[in-house]
Parts: C-alpha cells; sequence; structure tokens
C-alpha cells in the first residue's frame, strides 16, 4: 500500500475513531434515558387504554426522541468537520453530515480531499447508530406487544 495514502488518511482515523466512539455512547446513554423516561412509564398506556392508541403514542414519541438524538449526533460530526476547515461554514457541514450518516449521499457539497475518508467513516458510523434505534424500536415493539398479550390472558 502507498504510504503517502496512509499518511494522507491518518488525520481522518485520529478525528474519525474518537467520533464514532462519542457518539455510539451518546446513543446509547439517549436510548438507555428514553427507555427509562418515556418507554416504561408510557407502557401502562397499552394495557389501561385502548391498545393501538398506547401503542401509536409510544411509538410516535420513541420515533421522535430518537430522531433529535441522530440530529445531535449529525451536529456533533459538523461541528469537527467545520472546526477541522473540512468544510467552508456551518450550514455545508450539518448538510453534508446528514447526507453521509444516512448514507442519502445527495449533498453537493465535497469535503478537502483529505477529509475525504472521514466521511466514509461518518457514514460507517450512522450504520451502526440506525442499526442501535432499529433494535430499540423493534424491542420496543416487542415489550409492548408482550404487555398487550399477558393483559389478555391475565384477563385485563
Amino acid at each position: 500500500m502507498d504510504d503517502g495514502l496512509i499518511t494522507a488518511w491518518y488525520p481522518s482515523w485520529l478525528w474519525s475513531l474518537p467520533l464514532i466512539v462519542l457518539t455510539v455512547v451518546i446513543h446509547v446513554v439517549g436510548l438507555s434515558l428514553i427507555n427509562e423516561k418515556v418507554v416504561r412509564p408510557l407502557s401502562g398506556i397499552a394495557q389501561r387504554r385502548q391498545f393501538t392508541a398506547g401503542f401509536v403514542i409510544i411509538m410516535a414519541v420513541v420515533a421522535w426522541l430518537v430522531t433529535l438524538l441522530h440530529a445531535i449526533e449529525g451536529f456533533v460530526w459538523a461541528f469537527a468537520y467545520e472546526r477541522l476547515g473540512a468544510l467552508p461554514n456551518t450550514t455545508a457541514a450539518v448538510l453534508y453530515s446528514f447526507s453521509a450518516m444516512t448514507a442519502y449521499g445527495h449533498a453537493n457539497i465535497v469535503l478537502e480531499q483529505h477529509w475525504q475518508l472521514m466521511g466514509a467513516l461518518e457514514a460507517l458510523n450512522g450504520l451502526m447508530l440506525f442499526g442501535l434505534t432499529t433494535a430499540f424500536m423493534f424491542a420496543v415493539i416487542e415489550r409492548v406487544w408482550r404487555l398487550r398479550r399477558r393483559s389478555r390472558t391475565s384477563g385485563g
């Protein structure tokens, strides 16, 4: 492998790996808080009220909160891009970050050449974060449905 390539990519790895760890930690803490402060208290709605309405309320609140969580993480990357000089301003940095994180990739914005690997690493980070979100939302659905089945079998 070309030593110049490794040298050129070193800063992207140096900055991206801590950002990946930071955003995964933010995500896990955020999902834990959503579970503790929202999902558990709202799970009773599915038992006390009409199940469908309660389920919709729970999933709507969870979807809104995890979207905010992803936005926070996108802003973390955008802040890094701007501070590193990889992008010229906050607007471009935020648009690029959200585009990279979601793998949408249609923003007509390109990182400075020596930071381009960082964009690919953010996309990798986005896959991890969205995977965690998907697993969490699936677990919420399972939990609510399990509560519903339990309340039906116990005569509720």
